[in-house]
């Protein structure tokens, strides 16, 4: 029914409370349960609750103990004298006993009694007690009533939880001094159209079931402080839509999409567990761990499993995780269509190789897809659940559950409660003793079921065997922790201490809590908790494993997860045989040195490829080969690069040993002609071979053995601009005295008599040392034109060598080096024109045919040179540079200068004048000349 109620009139603009329209819901407004109640009733006895006193007795008093018969009632059990009761549950067998007297006169249960209690400031609570399942809520053509008719243990745990919370703050005097606290507990069923009833209620004025419309709701005071729950994200979706409006404090133990983190959409909304991101992130930090990144991962149909697999896929891809198969598993009541799709989704991962599957889904969901995965008799695999159905026992209790596989899943760690199964079984056993039931009516208000309906009709029917499994693994920290947040803000809003505080029973607006709760740090259970800027709390995970040990599995703690994953491998139980790691790998793992080359549209999909060399593998999931750097190499399928060794003619190395022999050979050859030559100087054979010059020509010619020394070792820019020098000069030098001798024979034996005096006279004395220098001065003007123009440099060359990197003298210009080789081409050249066509003259040395073999050597040595250093290997050009010099100079020793040396050590009975010089008495010229060979053999005869 709507009422209306007027106030006085106003005018201009909105005024608070200037006109109020109000909606109360009238005893018309009844809800009926629709659909049979499913509560479980105790076989065997007159009634259920006869079984229900004995189902209490014998669970507060487990041992087996002698009995007393009691007339008119079951056999009961005598405590042994030495048993002692828990301390947390005093009386506890007293409250079984009474229990058993007063529940054959057929009183239900009162549990529904104790979902409100009054106090200075009252919490609003949705939980899931009940589920909707036959209501028919799909096919609703009326916004009718609609009443829950299965129970669901673990909604009622979670309520059980914020209750011992409340009591344990108004007990104590460290929260709230001097207040007390109270509580109004709502059945959501799970279904938003259910929990949206009580949400209107919470906000209806406080003492009264009217919601009112204000232009200002600054001052408006609800029946609720702040709103416990609720569990699933997507009621939390719709309630909080709703309570942020007014800015009503809502805090969720169990709603995780990461959409609530939106403070803009949900400015008042908080929860005390961590966002679905925290949990995506940990299952793919498993699978990365099991190295499984081929996996199929499926989401229920609504906010929570969408938004869940979303966020997995998103971080799955960015880690190299491929998902092969993904969908979503319709709710109950959902038509064919849909469960035909969920039927070739699994028809696609049982054909598929497959072994994962990353199930992000509420329970209801999660049991669908269960239920038809056993009758359709899908090969086990590894499941990994989301938090939502991993303990609830809905999946847990299902038939044929233990054949699915592996089922692994993160819950949150919160903070131990070992006393909290003794205050379940208090609570129970007070719920069924009549006289604390009485006691009821009179201190807590009434439950108005004549505004919403009966808040859990099948909460009066049940037995601590209906909660037992589900008490064995509760996870109801978040919900107990929750009330500690809005009591810690509550705290800080009035201002209170240790002593009291400064504004008591004061009025306190819903809004005024926000501020506080922001950033706010409080504790539970000796656990620290902190609401951040998101309204979420930072808290790890446990990994946890069904182990099947009887009808219901057992929850197995094999790691953890705070930001990263510790396994405990040695507590892992797998489904396959042998109990080896399930495998779930598109492609094999690629070995040393290779890449991925993929196929397909899946990176997880590929094929091997080798990394040359010069090239790396950097991770295993590369798909290219990482080039190495310019100064690194590495070989054939590698996973590094090794740095590169300098490469240069070195010292030691075989070739420069050879050459260093050949080298010492000239060498010794070219100063023992030079010292044969300065001890014999006045002699006719040296005289005839240029005295002082000859000894030049020797001394330019130990100069070019030197300078083969500036090849070896590491290049420096001096040693590649002397290396020229040390050649060219000191060879022109030696050269340009040849070719004095060379011009001497042609002027003596080619031209007239007359211009061979002239010319004579000018190649002796110091027009010849005139002829000397200037081919020096030459070929000087032309090095230092190629130094300055074209100077060579020193460089480090990384690719001619695989493994090192060469370090050189580069030459800039091939057609600048082969011009300084001009002046000593065209010396070379003329000597040997002017002694090949040279007549010998009998009776003398012929000096003409020393020459000439010498410029062969000479042409041969450097002509072999340019092919060779052209194909030589750039490593090994330097040694050819040094052999050729070394070669040419032995070439010149052995043909010219050695036989000269032959006849001062061995044959001094023809260093005569006569022999060398001509100056006999048949020779009125004085010239020195050249003796033919036939004469010389006649007089050795």
């Amino acid at each position: 029914m709507v009422s209306a109620r007027s106030e006085p009139a106003f005018s201009g603009h909105c005024q608070p409370q200037s006109l109020v329209v109000s909606i109360r819901i009238t005893a018309s407004d009844m809800c009926k349960p629709v659909g049979p109640r499913r509560a479980r009733m105790a076989p065997g006895a007159p009634g259920w609750q006869v079984k229900t006193g004995e189902v209490f007795a014998k669970q507060i008093l487990p041992h087996p103990t002698p009995t007393h018969h009691i007339w008119g009632l079951p056999d009961l059990p005598t405590c042994h004298p030495c048993q002692k009761l828990p301390p947390a549950m005093p009386g506890r067998a007293l409250l079984g006993l009474l229990a058993l007297l007063g529940l054959r006169a057929g009183a239900p249960l009162c549990l529904t009694q104790q979902f409100r209690m009054s106090g200075d400031y009252v919490l609003g609570g949705l939980f899931p007690v009940g589920l909707a399942e036959g209501a028919g809520l799909s096919n609703r053509t009326q916004p009718s009533a609609t009443v829950c008719t299965r129970f669901s243990s673990l909604g009622l745990l979670w309520a059980l939880a914020v209750q011992m919370a409340v009591e344990e703050i108004n007990n104590g005097s460290s929260l709230l001094p001097g207040l007390r606290l109270g509580y109004d507990f709502f059945d959501t069923c799970s279904e938003p159209i259910i929990a949206m009833k009580p949400s209107l209620l919470f906000m209806a004025k406080a003492g009264s079931s009217n919601i009112a419309a204000y232009c200002d709701y600054t001052q408006y005071q609800p029946r609720v402080l702040a709103v416990i729950g609720p569990h699933s994200s997507e009621l939390a979706l719709v309630t909080s839509k709703f309570f942020s409006f007014f800015l009503m404090p809502q805090i969720s133990y169990g709603a995780s999409a990461e959409r609530l983190s939106n403070r803009e959409e949900f400015p008042s909304f908080f929860r005390t567990v961590p966002s679905d991101r925290v949990q995506a992130a940990a299952m793919v930090e498993l699978l990365q761990e099991f190295h499984w990144n081929w996996v199929a991962a499926v989401g229920s149909d609504d906010e929570y499993g969408r938004q869940g697999l979303s966020l997995f896929s998103g971080l799955a891809n960015m880690r190299g995780i491929c998902i092969a198969h993904e969908g979503l598993v319709p709710l109950l009541g959902t038509d064919s269509r849909k469960l035909g799709s969920v039927h070739s989704l699994l028809h696609q991962v049982n054909q598929s190789s497959v072994q994962v599957v990353v199930l992000f889904s509420s329970t209801l969901a999660a049991r669908t897809l269960f239920s038809l995965s056993i009758r359709w008799g899908l090969l086990p695999k590894v499941w990994v659940a989301s938090e939502a159905w991993l303990t609830s026992e809905l999946v847990m209790t299902l038939p044929g559950m233990a054949q699915v596989g592996t089922v692994l899943g993160f819950l949150h760690q919160g903070a131990l409660m070992p006393d909290f199964s003794s205050y379940v079984q208090t609570r129970l056993a007070l719920a069924a003793d009549p006289a604390f039931c009485a006691s009821l009516n009179t201190k807590h208000p009434p439950l108005e079921g004549h505004v919403v309906g009966p808040r859990c009709p099948q909460c009066d029917h049940i037995t601590l065997e209906n909660v037992s499994t589900t008490l064995l693994h509760h996870r109801t920290f978040a919900a107990y922790a929750a009330v500690y947040g809005v009591a810690q803000a509550l705290h800080k809003t009035l201002l209170c201490n240790a002593s009291g505080c400064s504004t008591p029973k004061e009025p306190v607006q819903p809004w005024q809590l926000l501020d506080s709760m922001y950033n706010m740090t409080f504790r539970a259970r000796g656990k620290v908790l902190r609401f951040d800027t998101t309204g979420n709390v930072d808290m790890d995970y446990d990994l946890k494993l069904w182990v099947w040990r009887g009808p219901v599995p057992e929850l197995r703690t094999v790691g953890t997860f705070s930001g990263r994953l510790q396994l405990q491998h040695s507590r892992m139980c797998w489904h396959t045989p042998g109990n080896k790691e399930p495998v779930s790998q598109c492609s094999r793992e690629c070995e040393e040195g290779q890449v991925r080359r993929v196929k397909g549209f899946h990176s997880c999909c590929y094929d091997c490829v080798d990394c040359k060399a010069g090239s790396y593998r950097h991770k295993p999931d590369d798909l290219l080969c990482t080039p190495c750097d310019q100064d690194q190499w590495s070989p054939d399928r590698s996973t590094r690069c090794f740095p590169r060794r300098p490469k240069f003619l070195a010292w030691g190395e075989p070739a420069v040993l050879a050459l260093l022999v050949l080298l010492g050979l000239a060498l010794s050859l070219a100063l023992t002609a030079l010292g044969l030559f300065v001890q014999h100087r006045d002699s006719p054979l040296v005289r005839a071979s240029g005295g002082p010059r000859a000894c030049f020509g020797l001394a330019c010619l130990s100069l070019v053995c030197l300078g083969v020394l500036l090849f070896p070792g590491r290049p420096s820019p001096t040693s590649c601009l002397a290396q020229l020098l040390l050649l060219h000069l000191p060879l022109t030098g030696c050269l340009s005295t040849l070719f004095l001798q060379a011009a001497e024979i042609f002027v003596k034996s080619e031209l007239p008599m007359s211009w061979a005096d002239w010319l004579h006279g000018r190649l002796r004395g110091p027009w010849a040392w005139l002829v000397v220098l200037l081919p020096m001065l030459a070929e000087a003007a032309l090095c230092t034109w190629y130094l300055v123009v074209f100077p060579p440099e020193v460089v480090t060359d990384w690719q001619v060598l695989p493994t090192e990197a060469l370090v050189h003298c580069r030459v800039h210009s091939w057609v600048s080096f082969g011009l300084v080789h001009i002046t000593n081409a065209v010396l070379a050249f003329l000597c040997f024109l002017g002694t090949f066509l040279v007549q010998s003259q009998p009776g003398r040395y012929n000096s003409a045919r020393g020459l000439t073999f010498a410029m062969l050597a000479y042409f041969l040595t450097w002509i072999s040179f340019v092919p060779l250093f052209a194909n030589m290997h750039v490593a090994y050009q330097p040694a050819v540079q040094m052999g050729t010099i070394l070669l040419c100079a032995l070439g010149i020793l052995a043909t010219f200068h050695l036989p000269k040396c032959y006849l001062l050590l061995w044959r001094p009975e023809l260093n005569t004048p006569e022999f060398f010089l001509g100056e006999g008495p048949g020779d009125a010229t004085g010239w020195g000349g050249s003796a033919g060979g036939e004469e010389t053999q006649g007089k050795n005869k």
